[in-house]
């Protein structure tokens, strides 16, 4: 698989527009199936919380963030959430349809 992590990349899959949930948000620019690989939150690796990162369980429980640079990072909170990250790669849950907005669960965090 070829990682998405340019815009140039995520651009034939997604782009980011005005949202009804927050400020920007990503949308589908065509219709994504059900566990689809979308693309990979991009960025350096940071250790404080600030905008636009993302924290992620690697596989030995660790929490990493990273401050994303590429468009993934306008995604928005949705308790009905349509796609998740696995690591920094992000995949649909379920068909996302054209112009949908894709959105993810931010949980919870200690």
């Amino acid at each position: 698989m070829r990682r998405r992590l340019s815009d140039r990349r995520l651009a034939g899959v997604v782009c980011v527009a005005r949202s009804p949930i927050h400020g920007r948000g990503v949308f589908a620019v065509r219709g994504i199936e059900a566990g689809e690989y979308i693309g990979t939150f991009h960025g350096p690796r940071v250790d404080n919380d600030a905008r636009h990162v993302l924290w992620v369980y690697d596989g030995q429980g660790n929490v990493i963030g990273r401050k994303g640079v590429n468009l993934l990072r306008f995604l928005n909170h949705d308790p009905a959430f349509n796609a998740a990250f696995v690591d920094f790669d992000l995949y649909a849950c379920r068909t996302i349809a054209t112009g949908e907005e894709i959105t993810i669960d931010y949980g919870e965090w200690d």
